[in-house]
């Protein structure tokens, strides 16, 4: 490997490397730098020594606030589906979001901050002047403009299988916490979020169909306690945000006529039967409740279009059956 290096050392020209990276448009960042992203120093001896960046945005505030969005090339059109609406999602509550530049997942959930207007920022496994996929020329334009290509690599290096994995680290590492947006139980996603549960960041996954080979490793990691479940972009920034300020609201089933009633009331109506009348005195022996608080609930329940009297005493209205 030394060997290996050193020939490389021998090609290499620092001085050509920024002229060319500033003719085409990137600059190059180090550690000290006020745009480098302190939370890089958590990678210790792995961590770049520096990174090239291509865009309008600051590399270090883009991802004070940021959530790294991974998932399978191949998605599904579920998939699809869910990574733009986080990204969006996200980008509408101030995140942005860190992902490869990939077809499926990471290109939607680009998309999807681009579209909220939040910058989003693209790793690469190449220079930032190289479209890879080349189908995402248009996609990485739109980044430049509103946010961040970026790469350990020069100008004009082209991706490898390895260099994939290594930029990972890169991704879970600028984040505050990894979502995975369907991944197969072998996937370059799934290696992501094993950077970020290394690093001590939040590590999340949305469920897919359980009969979907392409949600199987996010059920994995699901059932393996490995990383939380989550559903919506909000129940995504509480786990990420602020202690007590980010918290996503609770959902709850529709408001029923019923559920506004006090409890005696609710436990008179309990006792009312569906079909059949019956009278005050056995509908109070049922609810557990006196006589005089039966007929002052009734009238409030007819009132209210619950119950209605009939020859043999009170029963519910049929057009409201039991639970409505």
């Amino acid at each position: 490997m030394f060997s290996s290096w050193a020939a490389r050392l021998e090609a290499a020209d620092p001085a050509q490397d920024l002229a060319e990276g500033e003719r085409l448009g990137a600059r190059l960042v180090v550690p000290g730098d006020p745009e480098w992203p302190t939370q890089l120093n958590d990678l210790a001896e792995r961590a770049p020594y520096g990174l090239w960046l291509n865009g309008e945005a600051d590399l270090r505030f883009s991802c004070l606030r940021s959530v790294a969005v991974v998932g399978s090339r191949a998605a599904t059109p579920y998939g699809t589906h869910m990574a733009a609406e986080f990204g969006a999602g996200l980008g509408e509550r101030g995140w942005s979001v860190v992902s490869g530049g990939a077809y499926g997942i990471d290109g939607a959930a680009h998309r999807g901050a681009l579209e909220s207007g939040a910058p989003t920022v693209v790793v690469l496994a190449c220079g930032t002047d190289v479209a890879y996929p080349s189908a995402h020329h248009d996609l990485f334009a739109a980044v430049r403009s509103q946010g961040l290509l970026v790469s350990e690599c020069p100008m004009g290096a082209r991706p490898t299988r390895p260099r994939f994995l290594i930029r990972n680290r890169l991704i879970a590492a600028l984040s505050r916490g990894s979502l995975v947006i369907e991944a197969a139980v072998r996937s370059g996603a799934l290696n992501t979020a094993g950077h970020a549960a290394s690093l001590n960041r939040v590590v999340a996954a949305v469920p897919g169909p359980v009969t979907s080979e392409m949600s199987a490793g996010c059920h994995r990691l699901i059932r393996q306690g490995a990383a939380v479940c989550v559903t919506t972009p909000a129940e995504m920034v509480e786990l990420v945000g602020v202690m007590g300020d980010d918290l996503a609201p609770e959902l709850r089933g529709p408001v029923l006529p019923r559920d506004r009633l006090d409890p005696e009331t609710r436990q008179v109506l309990e006792a009312v039967p569906a079909r059949t009348g019956a009278g005050p005195a056995v509908i109070a022996m049922t609810a557990g409740v006196d006589l005089e608080t039966v007929l002052s609930c009734l009238g409030g329940l007819a009132a209210a279009g619950h119950v209605e009297r009939v020859a043999k005493g009170w029963r519910l209205r049929p057009s409201r059956p039991p639970g409505v």
